[in-house]
């Protein structure tokens, strides 16, 4: 075991996958120990049928938590064997019942002293054991239920490289990387307009000299989102949140999470009670981020923008 005490807690898959195999491998000769011919994979297909009623593979799948094709293969194999017989409902004739045929019956009654032992065997392992793993392995699939390891270590990744990530004040240098980030976005969604010409070919014009912000998100010093404040005139609203753009390629960093904070945080050191955006529902990532900055919707303002569809204000 030194490989699996070297790598830890990366190989829990190989691990398993080993554990499963050394007991897949002995129940397979347990069953000859007992003059029972049953492949170990059958086996919960074959305890559901032995409980006397003839079920549908979508049921018997739903019961033991494997796939509808799983259980139509083990079938399958079973049939073949003589121990499954499958037969149209009566009631419905376009489903299939399946139940254990004579010689499958014949194993239900054969069985029964091989789980007295198995279970005595399994019983006295957990006796020289100081872990549960039967509550152990309980305990790990509600926690994947709720959330997978996939969703897990997406998380872990997202929070690791959003680290990297540093928001900055903008300089002329980064007037580029404004303009083709949200010309990149706007462009793939929907068609540039006459008011993002004049925000993207001059804000130091546009919004730095009317009293608006402008933040970079730097991902290992390169430019990969930005967010503009601008300055509004308008009785209830004193800024606006906009061209928040995001390369596609650096997504999954919560850069739009840290640039949306930054333009908040700004907003209140400049004494704004509510900050206002305007967006459209299609973009669907977008809008859920704007839910989570605890932004929500308004009606009534007129757009200069024909996408806008949906107008949003966050209460500071």
């Amino acid at each position: 075991m030194s490989f699996y005490d070297t790598i830890g807690k990366l190989a829990i898959g190989s691990r398993l996958r080993q554990l499963t195999d050394m007991i897949t491998e002995d129940a397979a000769q347990i069953y000859q120990q007992y003059d029972i011919d049953m492949n170990p994979k059958w086996w919960p297909v074959f305890y559901v049928l032995s409980k006397g009623e003839a079920n549908t593979i979508t049921a018997i799948a739903k019961e033991i938590g494997h796939s509808h094709p799983s259980v139509s293969k083990i079938i399958s194999e079973m049939v073949d064997k003589g121990l499954v017989k499958e037969k149209k409902d009566k009631t419905d004739g376009r489903r299939n019942m399946v139940s254990l045929s004579p010689k499958g019956k014949e194993i239900t009654d054969k069985i029964e002293a091989q789980y007295t032992d198995v279970n005595n065997a399994i019983e006295a392992i957990s006796a020289n054991t100081r872990n549960d793993l039967w509550e152990a392995i309980g305990e790990w699939e509600f926690l994947l239920e709720q959330k997978s390891l996939f969703r897990r270590v997406q998380e872990q990744k997202k929070d690791r490289e959003s680290r990297k990530v540093q928001i900055v004040d903008y300089t002329p240098a980064y007037q580029q990387a404004f303009k083709e980030l949200n010309v990149e976005w706007i462009s793939t969604y929907f068609t540039m307009e006459e008011a993002d010409y004049k925000a993207l070919d001059n804000p130091q014009g546009y919004i730095l000299d009317n009293g608006g912000y402008i933040f970079v998100a730097l991902y290992e010093d390169k430019p990969v989102g930005v967010c503009a404040l601008i300055k509004m005139k308008d009785p209830e609203y004193e800024y606006e949140l906009a061209k928040m753009a995001v390369s596609p390629a650096a997504q999954g960093k919560s850069i739009g999470w840290l640039l949306g904070n930054a333009i908040l945080d700004k907003a209140r050191s400049l004494g704004a009670k509510k900050v206002y955006l305007e967006s459209n529902t299609i973009l669907k990532p977008a809008i859920s981020l704007y839910h989570k900055l605890g932004f929500e919707r308004v009606i009534g303002h007129t757009s200069p923008y024909e996408r806008c569809n949906i107008q949003m204000e966050r209460v500071l």
